[in-house]
């Protein structure tokens, strides 16, 4: 498996993620996985267009992309890009090994409640990372490499 980071960041490509982690895992294509990502031609376009020309980018649906590492083995060091933990559950309920997932950015809003300075989760999704734990997945906050991590089981 050539999977070297996991991340949960709801800008998706952006600054951090193109200059920071992708240099520090040695990333040479990026795969977004969300369902309404892949079906907004638009959006996709815009994200294909932000991401670096050294870096492929793929965006995929969590379904599509099971189907497809079926048929097309991932050979590139490769970083899954996720803008929710229910998208990571949905590999993980399919027997996708995940063995640890980076958490950036999750941004506050009316329906959520800030855990750290970047991280606010909804009921729902507070959820989600407590059954996602419960399947022994090493999940760390971290914005950028530099900083501490802070275990997610010691904020939720």
């Amino acid at each position: 498996m050539s999977v070297k980071f996991c991340r949960i960041d709801d800008r998706l490509i952006h600054g951090q993620v193109v200059t920071t982690w992708v240099n520090v895992h040695s990333i040479e294509q990026v795969i977004i996985l969300n369902e309404t990502v892949a079906q907004d031609k638009i959006q996709s376009n815009v994200l294909k267009m932000s991401a670096p020309s050294n870096i492929k980018l793929h965006i995929f649906s969590p379904e599509k992309f099971l189907e497809v590492i079926q048929k097309n083995p991932l050979s590139r060091n490769t970083m899954l890009l996720f803008s929710s933990p229910f998208d990571v559950e949905k590999l993980v309920n399919a027997d996708y090994e995940i063995p640890s997932l980076n958490v950036g950015g999750m941004r506050g809003n009316a329906e959520r409640t800030q855990y750290t300075k970047a991280v606010s989760l909804t009921p729902e999704e507070k959820a989600s990372f407590e059954r996602l734990l419960a399947k022994d997945i090493d999940i760390t906050i971290q914005m950028v490499p530099s900083e501490a991590r802070v275990k997610m089981n010691e904020v939720i």
